[in-house]
């Protein structure tokens, strides 16, 4: 082992033995480098000829640049060039953490690692599983899940999806999830709770988040290691009265000594920029402090570098610039009033009692999809295929359920959406 690795261990183990039992052997192993090149190159900062970095500069010293790239994005060149930390950009990862205690103000005053910049949250869950699952170790997850979690954890790590049922009496099923939290041996145990969730686009009411953070919290009393990962990408993006307003993040922040809460999150979906790939990696446990979260944003940031190196500089710098306008509280709630009133629109639309016939909705109440059941006799994937050939509708098929992606239609669209579906059904019975 690194002895750079080795140093990071120690002060995790000293700080809480459990948070080093959650590691994987890659997690223990891995290590951001302070010497070698890296070192030399920071040592090397300010220097009046700095022959270091593998970048080109100007003879002025700015970022060497093609005017047909610089010409198009109004922003310093310093701020899109040059290479953005592993760690990723200081004043970003400020700004996001003082955005996370501002969108759930439940923290108060716990206290939660320096957010890692990722490539966006299919990075954030490959690298949360680079450090925390081994091959064989089961992940916990619903049994409606985001399929990408197949790819990164499963055939990534090698780590077993292990599933609950999601849904008992259209509410969330508190009963299978603590069943299967606490199946076999006292040991660590690997939880990704995903709301909204995706394909679903249900979140829990706050009577259901308060039961599922006491199911784990007695759990952690039992013995158990629990790494619980909140992927929050549709974070803020609720519609409903008594739906959880707050992270999950929030309430296991602070919760045991034994519980690691990982939180996934980003700009992607909370602001409607999916190509800019900009998401965050952040850590909470009860008694964790600056000390235990530097050695654990270290162990991030050196599973980045050895993945990606860094993410996008110019993204941070134009999501940065964004997050101190006066303008994108302003901007963000326009746009979540139009996701709102294709929400209402398709509410609306569902109560039609004639749908019954062919299919009903799984409960809904935020983000961005839904997904309705087709009854026994209809094949999903028949139904998708004529909707396209005979309606020009397109959704996604999942194994008897449709996914609805309501977020990418005009409220005016919808009733003529779910009467496409309608009638595609009837035509495949």
């Amino acid at each position: 082992m690194n002895p750079q690795a080795e140093e990071l261990n120690q002060i995790i183990r000293k700080k809480n033995p459990a948070v080093y039992e959650m590691l994987s052997e890659r997690g223990k192993n891995i290590f951001f480098p302070k010497k070698g090149i890296l070192g030399q190159t920071a040592e090397a900062k300010g220097t009046r000829i700095n022959a270091t970095i593998g970048a080109a500069t100007e003879d002025d010293g700015t970022p060497m640049r093609l005017e047909t790239i610089a010409s198009k994005v109004n922003l310093d060149p310093s701020l899109i060039f040059p290479y953005a930390p592993s760690f990723g950009r200081p004043d970003l990862r400020s700004k996001w953490k003082s955005m996370i205690y501002e969108k759930n103000p439940s923290l108060g005053e716990t206290q939660i690692s320096l957010p890692v910049v990722t490539n966006a949250l299919t990075h954030g869950v490959s690298m949360a599983g680079y450090l925390f699952a081994d091959a064989g170790d089961e992940v916990i997850v619903p049994d409606l899940f985001w399929g990408n979690y197949n790819l990164t954890l499963a055939n990534g790590y090698g780590a077993s999806l292990v599933k609950f049922n999601l849904f008992k009496n259209e509410q969330f099923d508190l009963d299978a999830f603590e069943t299967t939290l606490n199946k076999g041996e006292i040991g660590k145990k690997i939880l990704i709770l995903n709301f909204p969730n995706n394909p679903t686009g249900y979140t829990p009411t706050e009577k259901e988040a308060a039961a599922i953070v006491s199911i784990i919290g007695k759990a952690a009393e039992k013995g158990n290691k629990i790494v619980c990962i909140s992927d929050d990408a549709y974070f803020g993006l609720v519609y409903e009265e008594g739906i959880a307003r707050e992270s999950i993040f929030t309430a296991l922040a602070n919760l045991h000594e034994n519980v690691l809460a990982v939180k996934l999150d980003g700009s992607t979906k909370e602001d409607y920029v999916w190509g800019f790939r900009v998401g965050f990696i952040s850590y909470a446990i009860k008694g964790g402090d600056a000390e235990l979260y530097g050695a654990l944003e270290s162990k991030t940031a050196g599973a980045i570098r050895g993945n990606i190196s860094n993410a996008a500089n110019i993204s941070q710098s134009l999501m940065f610039a964004a997050y101190n306008s006066d303008e994108y509280p302003i901007q963000k709630q326009e746009k979540h009033q139009i996701l709102q009133q294709r929400y209402n629109a398709v509410k609306e639309a569902v109560k039609d009692e004639k749908y019954q016939k062919y299919f009903k909705p799984l409960p809904f109440n935020s983000g961005y999809f839904m997904c309705i059941r087709l009854n026994d006799e209809l094949d999903s994937e028949k139904v998708r295929q004529v909707l396209i050939e005979k309606y020009s509708i397109g959704i996604i098929s999942l194994n008897g359920l449709l996914r609805l992606a309501y977020s990418a239609v005009a409220a005016s669209d919808v009733k003529d959406l779910f009467e496409g579906i309608y009638k595609a059904c009837e035509e495949c019975c």
